[in-house]
């Protein structure tokens, strides 16, 4: 149930950053919602592997270039669904922030209502 909650939640904020950042765009909830999933299974398997083998850049890079991995992986969703786009890799590097940063606020809202 936590599950299907999370990416619904993901799905919401997917909605709001299309809506509100211009490059990016998303055709309905339905859609939200298969980014949401396809975001989740693309950072359990890719990420892991890509940061792996950018380890020496990251490493140099004090970690920040695991935002432009970041903006790879919601480049890749963009490339895997059809009725997601998003601009170039600065829209979905902003995407990437902007996304993470509401995730962190849905999420720290449903720990809050189960107490």
């Amino acid at each position: 149930m936590k599950l299907i909650l999370r990416i619904l939640l993901s799905a919401v904020a997917v909605v709001i950053l299309a809506n509100v950042l211009p490059n990016v765009s998303v055709d309905n909830f339905v859609t939200a919602v298969i980014v949401a999933v396809v975001l989740s299974i693309l950072n359990l398997l890719v990420k892991p592997i890509l940061v792996i083998l950018t380890l020496p850049v990251t490493v140099i890079t004090f970690g920040l270039f695991l935002l432009i991995i970041n903006a790879i992986i919601i480049l890749l969703a963009d490339k895997l669904i059809d009725g997601f786009a998003v601009g170039n890799i600065w829209w979905a590097l902003i995407f990437s922030l902007l996304l993470s940063f509401l995730q962190s606020i849905f999420f720290t809202l449903l720990k809050e209502d189960k107490s």
